[in-house]
């Protein structure tokens, strides 16, 4: 049964609860192809719209040269492909109203939809509960191996979310996009940023900084390594231009200061009715990843409480955590703490150190 708040406005409410009956009639009756693959995924595409340079996951080469063709290459007659996520973290309630208000105003005028268009509510239950998750972490399950998770309800939600976003990709044309939507669990020295994996090649990442800030995005960490995200795997799987976006604070579900998102909400309506690109005033920070802190037992103790902000500066040679015998310290002359949860399960990652480069 739903636990969400009473009073909500009816778009947020029916995206909150992966409910599409009310827009998917509409692009239908504009012409549109839309599917529901699965529970709180919606795929709108023009009809008929085929690619026309195809780029499927098993395409030859590198995949930083998929990805570089997924912004940079010819367009050919294909529409940009673009997936959006929210509510992977279900506690994380933001970019769900953001989106429910943009979609339901698109829904009105459809033909300004310029793009195919995946739609995926995340962790459906969570959100429901008000919860971070049910069982684990569903931001880790985009990986081959998942030890002892298996057998979570994320795992299996995100085996259907994998499954959707295969079908959504495998015919698309070269532009494919993956804006993977969350925020933050506490505060931040840069309150919006962006996690961008480093197999992106040049140009398809210059594009994709410009857009980020467009949408206000004060800093990106480029990821070297996948550590089973969603937008990770897009990108090194389906050749999209994939990344995980923080946008401000946690939030109350109805109860979210939208002002915080107008730069990000404006960002994603341009790109969704092809808006001419505006000119980039100001572009965010590049930090790159110094090492990732796995918590190997539950011996593991950080050096600092978890409710530390993001990007708080830490000298060399400082204690950041210690694993047993295992002893973290800062390696360059300044890194930065990002993501620090010393609660994680043991295995998985408790916090990212990165260095400034740009």
């Amino acid at each position: 049964m739903s636990e969400l708040p009473a009073a909500l406005p009816p778009a947020v409410r029916a995206l909150a609860e992966a409910d599409f009956s009310a827009i998917a009639p509409r692009f239908t009756a504009a012409g549109f192809e839309v599917a529901e693959p699965a529970d709180g995924i919606i795929t709108i595409r023009a009809a008929g719209n085929v690619a026309a340079v195809p780029q499927p996951a098993h395409a030859a080469g590198p995949a930083s040269e998929r990805v570089s063709a997924a912004i940079g290459g010819p367009r050919g007659a294909a529409r940009p492909a673009v997936l959006i996520s929210v509510g992977v973290h279900g506690d994380e309630t933001g970019p769900i109203e953001v989106v429910a208000y943009l979609l339901d105003a698109l829904s009105h005028q459809p033909s300004a939809l310029a793009v195919d268009l995946m739609l995926c509510v995340g962790n459906i239950g969570a959100i429901r509960a008000g919860k971070r998750f049910i069982d684990a972490d569903l931001n880790r399950m985009f990986r081959e191996q998942r030890g002892t998770l298996e057998g979570t309800a994320e795992a299996a939600r995100a085996d259907v979310m994998i499954s959707a976003t295969t079908d959504f990709f495998k015919d698309a044309g070269p532009e494919r996009w993956h804006l993977d939507l969350h925020t933050a669990i506490r505060p931040s020295v840069y309150p919006t940023f962006a996690i961008v994996p480093e197999l992106i090649a040049d140009q398809a990442r210059g594009q994709l900084i410009d857009w980020l800030g467009l949408a206000g995005i004060g800093a990106i960490i480029m990821n070297p390594a996948s550590v089973g995200t969603y937008s990770y795997y897009s990108a090194e799987h389906h050749a999209a231009a994939g990344t995980t976006i923080e946008l401000g604070r946690i939030g109350t579900l109805g109860q979210n200061d939208l002002a915080q998102f107008k730069d990000a909400s404006q960002a994603l309506d341009d790109l969704l009715r092809g808006a001419p690109k505006r000119a980039v005033t100001q572009r965010p920070h590049i930090f790159n990843t110094a090492r990732q802190i796995i918590k190997l037992s539950d011996q593991f103790k950080m050096a600092f409480g978890k409710e530390t902000h993001n990007f708080t500066a830490m000298k060399q040679g400082e204690e950041i955590a210690r694993d047993g015998d295992t002893v973290y310290t800062v390696q360059h002359a300044e890194e930065l703490v990002v993501f620090p949860n010393p609660d994680v399960r043991v295995g998985l990652r408790a916090g990212l150190m990165v260095v400034r480069v740009g």
